[in-house]
């Protein structure tokens, strides 16, 4: 069987190969300057009027809805049609989130030989007491034989108003919560299932982050759907938490916090449920609406 090393040189689903591929190519090999590009080309649709002074039509904002890589970079030379190592002004750039920031991440580095993958969870720095619904890239740092997360979304202008006092491209695990890592704190009491989630929206609890550890299964298995997306066992709220989707997420959280020991068997477990496995049709939760994730 393939090394995680190994596994996550490939592609998935919704990273494979298609229009304007080639152009990941030309993106810079330095860690920083490849996220400095990313951030050039994309800009986070929550944060466009706070910290951009840019208001974008709803049109725009619908953007965050697109799923393949291949359709993202379509839409980014729609918008402006420069090559991608071009910086385009905010207005220019594709509305996103988190998830896009590090999608474009991972296949890029994959894409440059670096084994590379997407982890969901929760971001300590933006919201001092909360830990905010987030996404992050993990990469196979060779040299020093570990994971190491990045945040590729952290610009300039979000480091300095979140006050990061760290480096976005090293992100310590107590920052960056992984959702098997959330759960765990909580069933032990360790952690406050209230604190993690979305608190602007007030949404929060063991519901929102057991699913976030199926989006982060998910993404250790090549698929990096949209963080509102819903499928299989996700529950709803806390009442949908049966004794037996307990236990199953006690174990998968162990499995997503296991270590590369674990691949084999969070490999099989997800091909084999599905319960967990993303199916081709899925719940957009913004949107109220079932989705092809491949459109």
């Amino acid at each position: 069987m393939e090394t995680p090393q190994q596994y996550h040189l490939g592609h998935g689903l919704l990273t494979a190969k298609g229009a304007r591929f080639a152009e990941l190519g030309a993106l810079p090999t330095d860690l920083g300057q490849l996220c400095e590009a990313i951030q050039g080309v994309l800009v986070h649709s929550d944060l466009t009027a706070w910290l951009y002074d840019v208001n974008l039509p709803e049109v725009r904002l619908n953007e965050k809805h697109i799923r393949p890589l291949a359709q993202a970079l379509t839409r980014i030379h729609e918008l402006a049609p420069q090559p991608l190592t071009v910086r385009r002004q905010p207005k220019d750039r594709m509305a996103v989130v988190c998830r896009h920031f590090t999608q474009l991440l991972c296949t890029t580095l994959r894409e440059q030989g670096i084994p590379a993958r997407a982890r969901v969870g929760f971001g300590a720095y933006f919201n001092p007491g909360k830990f905010e619904d987030h996404w992050v890239g993990e990469y196979w740092n060779a040299a020093q034989r570990r994971w190491i997360l990045v945040d590729a979304q952290l610009d300039a202008v979000q480091r300095n108003t979140f006050k990061v006092d760290f480096d976005p491209r090293d992100v310590p695990r107590d920052r960056f919560i992984i959702a098997g890592d959330a759960w765990q704190q909580c069933r032990s009491g360790r952690g406050d299932p209230a604190a993690f989630g979305l608190s602007p929206i007030n949404l929060n609890g063991l519901w929102f982050i057991a699913g976030n550890i199926l989006r982060d299964l998910a993404a250790l298995n090549r698929m990096e759907l949209l963080p509102w997306d819903v499928w299989g066992m996700m529950p709803r709220n806390d009442a949908e938490l049966t004794a037996e989707k307990t236990a199953l997420l006690d174990q998968l959280a162990a499995l997503t916090m296991a270590g590369d020991e674990a691949f084999p068997e969070t490999r099989r477990l997800y091909e084999s449920d599905e319960r967990l496995r993303v199916p081709t049709t899925v719940f957009n939760a913004l949107r109220n609406a079932p989705e092809n994730i491949a459109v």
